[in-house]
């Protein structure tokens, strides 16, 4: 087995105690104090998370727009430059590929985040239907990302740019840098998964040691903490987000994921439309809805969900949240059988537990527009 990649800040991970593990290929803090602690950080003040195992590619050159039009579901001519788009990548038969967030810089420039376990994948589906004068360049390695998310993420980030101007699913090149700094340019982001208000950034991975020290510097009156993929877990299943690989894949379809509203047929042919055509004529075979336990069930991944003791349904994503203070999750239930309100049961490691279906998000955050996330 090959040795898991690590980000350009792992040394800062190290120098934090940070719990590290292998995710999607590459060594990344768990947790640093406590996946408690973070996860209520991001909540009331602002956790700062290291993204960098995530796909950064740029994607450029004369008919680049035409190029991922006809490539995603979701419809580029409605993003101008300086917003992006949360989209999927979908096979001919309206399999999920990936899901993945479309930052347009230019009319023929654009940067996408994908996966980190989808990247190489992702990378090879894309080349092989580039279309002439395109070019697909690979920066996860060059780029670092780091993300700054609670509800005081626009009150402690130190950068050059007004952020009460900055929409959300918009972003701005400015300087972020804290008190002993002058600043690092990077690519700011009103994006995020953790169903709170905050920043994505975009900075040069030479450089991103000392963003990630400024922000910390600058946060830690306010109370903001370092994270672990623990909390960013936790935070995007309250908000109702989808994990790839857990909540959709390559056999699930956009309408079954409750992803339907990224699919704009209107727009014209593209990789998986005519299937996805088909798919809505006849309608969604399953619904994702929420999951919330009032005993000591955790829901888990895979757990079956059960009414009057037959399955209807399996959990996709679940944990505790320490916030919500229960168990906490998503589940994919066939049509038909169940509505927001109705009791089930989930069947955790081998011993059914009592739940109700809720809609989603479970927790609606500093977040103000429904649009979903991705980074």
């Amino acid at each position: 087995m090959a040795p898991a990649e690590r980000t350009a800040l792992h040394g800062e991970h190290l120098a934090l105690g940070g719990r590290l593990v292998d995710f999607g290929g590459w060594e990344l803090p768990q947790q640093y104090s406590s996946i408690r602690d973070e996860h209520l950080a991001v909540r009331t003040a602002a956790g700062l998370f290291d993204l960098s195992h995530m796909g950064r590619l740029e994607v450029r050159g004369p008919g680049a727009s035409d190029y991922l039009q006809g490539l995603l579901t979701n419809d580029l001519a409605q993003v101008a430059p300086g917003r992006a788009q949360y989209t999927l990548l979908c096979r001919e038969d309206g399999g999920i590929l990936d899901d993945l967030v479309i930052y347009r810089r230019d009319i023929d420039d654009f940067l996408v985040v994908v996966n980190a376990s989808n990247r190489e994948k992702d990378v090879a589906w894309m080349r092989s239907h580039l279309s002439d004068g395109v070019e697909l360049i690979d920066r996860t390695q060059a780029l670092s990302l780091l993300a700054l998310q609670g509800p005081k993420a626009a009150s402690v980030l130190p950068t050059s740019i007004e952020l009460s101007s900055l929409p959300y699913f918009g972003f701005a090149e400015g300087l972020v840098g804290g008190v002993r700094s002058k600043g690092v340019q990077a690519l700011i982001s009103r994006t995020g998964y953790t169903g709170e208000d905050g920043f994505e950034l975009f900075v040069d991975s030479e450089r991103a040691v000392e963003v990630w020290r400024a922000v910390l510097e600058t946060g830690r009156d306010g109370g903001v903490l370092p994270c672990g993929l623990g909390a960013r877990d936790a935070c995007r299943l309250e908000a109702g987000l989808r994990l790839y690989g857990n909540d959709m894949d390559e056999n699930t379809n956009p309408y079954d994921a409750g992803l339907g509203w990224t699919v704009k047929l209107q727009k014209g042919p593209f990789l998986g439309s005519e299937a996805l055509a088909e798919i809505k004529a006849r309608g969604p075979l399953r619904r994702m809805f929420g999951l919330t336990t009032d005993e000591r069930t955790i829901p888990r991944h895979d757990g079956r969900v059960l009414r009057e003791g037959r399955e209807v349904g399996r959990v996709t994503s679940g944990t505790y949240s320490f916030f919500l203070s229960r168990g906490v999750g998503m589940a994919s239930v066939a049509i038909g059988e169940g509505e927001p309100g109705d009791r089930v049961e989930v069947d955790s490691r081998g011993r059914a537990g009592s739940a109700e279906l809720v809609s989603l998000p479970i927790y609606r955050g500093s977040v103000k527009s429904p649009t979903a996330s991705k980074n």
